[in-house]
């Protein structure tokens, strides 16, 4: 007899009662905003998200941010203020997500880390698919009508 056939079904899904924490990047140019794709087979595989990923330990917000960048898109930026601070708990897994404003400073996207990216209007981001962790920002984002 295993552990899970003496457990009730409701006490079989756990979740980390520790966040995961996530610094995610809005990098205007010229008016549009950058947006990836994650890549199919990952959790969340095919939504569209703000490019970015989980801290390191001992990683600040914004090293985690200047690292992640130049890890899946190929291109140095420079980290801004803070625009956004989410939280959001899936069935799985608790995210506390940190939205900076960024500037591109040097190299062209490319999709190293990602299955796509794109440069969108916010009036677009409707758009797409994105994860329900991003909807407090998206509405924050998107101009209203």
């Amino acid at each position: 007899m295993s552990i899970s056939d003496s457990l009730p079904a409701e006490n079989l899904n756990f979740k980390t009662a520790i966040p995961v924490e996530v610094s995610a990047a809005l990098i205007f140019h010229q008016g549009s905003l950058l947006i990836t794709q994650r890549p199919a087979g990952s959790h969340l595989g095919g939504l569209w998200e703000f490019p970015g990923g989980k801290l390191e330990p001992g990683e600040t917000y914004e090293h985690c941010l200047i690292r992640e960048i130049r890890e899946e898109l190929g291109v140095d930026i420079a980290v801004g203020e803070l625009f956004a601070e989410v939280s959001h708990d899936y069935p799985e897994k608790c995210v506390r997500l940190k939205f900076y404003r960024c500037e591109l400073r040097g190299g062209e996207p490319q999709p190293l880390g990602c299955a796509a990216f794109r440069w969108v209007q916010p009036a677009q981001l409707s758009q797409f698919a994105f994860p329900a962790a991003d909807a407090q920002l998206l509405a924050k984002l998107i101009p209203a009508k």
